[in-house]
């Protein structure tokens, strides 16, 4: 269950590190001015719908500590999280120390010249079997060229 005077507090946290005022804070997030002072009045509790605002907005904030002071704010990566995604080595020297990954050479191109080429109209007839108009009601007319 949520504390609600502690949770008031880490909203309060969250005012302060974004410098926000509450008529900001939930213009940016998405809710009523009104629910956010009853929220920080104490009067209401917060819903599902306003935390996943605040995470949505805000990536930083952790989800275990806006809703029960667990963790930290702003959220700080794990291990699993800096595997996951490596670093990118920033020139050919890193890339070729990496024993794990394959180099691959990469091939100048010479630039192409595009030429215009017009085509002469052919007949119609000849080439269309048969055209159908569909409209938005369903139906349909079919028309043959002769």
């Amino acid at each position: 269950m949520v504390n609600i005077d502690d949770f008031v507090k880490r909203l309060e946290t969250l005012l302060d590190y974004y410098n926000l005022n509450a008529s900001s804070f939930a213009d940016k997030i998405g809710v009523q001015r009104s629910s956010l002072s009853h929220l920080l009045s104490g009067r209401n509790k917060p819903s599902l719908d306003f935390i996943l605002k605040i995470l949505e907005v805000f990536p930083e904030v952790d989800l275990y500590w806006i809703l029960n002071g667990k963790g930290s704010f702003p959220k700080t990566i794990n291990v699993e999280q800096q595997i996951e995604t490596p670093p990118t080595p920033l020139n050919d020297n890193a890339i070729r120390s990496n024993l794990f990954s394959e180099v691959q050479e990469t091939k100048k191109t010479t630039p192409v010249e595009i030429k215009k080429v017009e085509k002469k109209p052919e007949s119609i007839s000849s080439e269309i079997e048969k055209i159908v108009f569909f409209y938005k009601d369903g139906s349909f007319k079919e028309f043959t060229p002769q």
